[in-house]
């Protein structure tokens, strides 16, 4: 999988998260993260394995990330009726699937993601 910048989607995403951390972070932080480093940022950093069941920081971070991500797809699918962003919110279920062989991937979707459910569909 490859990120908007041709990198990994998962180092595109810790780039991001470094960023953001970097942009909020004070002296004295300690960085919780969800398994994993985020790499040399300066701060003290924690990997929790098991994060969102160990952490309640991780936990709501979680909670806030799927519900901004949700109103995200439910005002896509405002936009670009014929998907039903609102009901698989981004997920590959065969609703989803379906919509793309019958209309074509949409602005949203990103073609440089190798999705198994894009490499099925005749696009």
């Amino acid at each position: 999988m490859r990120g908007i910048d041709g990198r990994g989607l998962h180092r595109t995403n810790l780039a991001a998260l470094r960023d953001a951390l970097l942009r909020v972070a004070v002296p004295g932080t300690v960085c919780l993260v969800d398994g994993f480093r985020v790499g040399d940022i300066g701060y003290e950093q924690r990997a929790v394995v098991d994060g969102d069941a160990r952490s309640a920081a991780i936990a709501g971070a979680s909670i806030i990330a799927k519900v901004t991500r949700d109103r995200f797809m439910h005002r896509a699918d405002v936009l670009h009726p014929g998907w039903d962003f609102r009901s698989h919110v981004g997920y590959s279920t065969p609703d989803h699937r379906a919509a793309i062989q019958r209309l074509g991937v949409s602005p949203l979707h990103r073609l440089s993601f190798q999705s198994a459910a894009y490499q099925q569909l005749t696009l």
